[in-house]
């Protein structure tokens, strides 16, 4: 029995403090704030490639690079501001990844313009309500769904990038659209709790 089963934690989340606070404070509590979700959706897309870790390592300066990933300061980058972030050591420092966020924050607004709610419009892709999932182990959970690919799929019809059913599928997991902590994992009750009834 590995130390992080010990301690009913989900066996991806390892001994690293950094992601043991993650899993127990962040992963797979169901998130209903369009900015966040957003945020999240652009920090998968940087993942792309990489460990999900080395996002997290990151995360702070990112955002700070990002102005706090807010859509409104966002989507008025220009060159200058894609040439800054990409001497930003702190950062992913991929074009198409600067560009894919960029061009996120405006469709973001664009939406909230036509008055379509970010969030409620992701989370009808699973119903407005958390799947909830019994896994004993966690490498039981499928790496994309009919609900990911689906939610991929018009994404990208939107016009995000660096979204197919496998990245959005993460971010369902990460965000509560879907409580994949294994079952015998201490979480996954108390996420279960989280989800409500609305």
């Amino acid at each position: 029995m590995t130390d992080s089963q010990s301690q009913g934690r989900c066996g991806w989340c390892g001994t690293d403090p950094l992601y043991v606070a993650y899993h127990d404070q962040e992963w797979g509590v169901p998130e209903r704030d369009p900015r966040a979700l957003w945020e999240k959706l652009v920090l998968d897309g940087f993942q792309a490639g990489l460990a999900w870790i080395t996002i997290l390592r990151k995360r702070e300066g990112m955002r700070d690079a990002f102005d706090g990933f807010d859509p409104e300061i966002v989507a008025r980058y220009g060159e200058e501001d894609i040439q800054r972030l990409l001497a930003d050591a702190r950062i992913i420092r991929s074009r198409a990844k600067i560009n894919a966020a960029i061009n996120g924050a405006r469709i973001w607004l664009a939406m909230r313009e036509d008055g379509e709610d970010f969030s409620e419009w992701l989370w009808s892709f699973v119903g407005g309500q958390p799947i909830q999932t019994e896994w004993r182990d966690f490498r039981q959970a499928p790496t994309q769904t009919a609900e990911s690919a689906a939610m991929a799929k018009a994404l990208k019809a939107r016009g995000f990038n660096f979204c197919g059913p496998v990245i959005v599928y993460a971010f369902m997991q990460a965000v509560g659209m879907v409580n994949d902590h294994q079952t015998t994992c201490f979480r996954h009750a108390q996420v279960r709790a989280m989800a409500g009834h609305g």
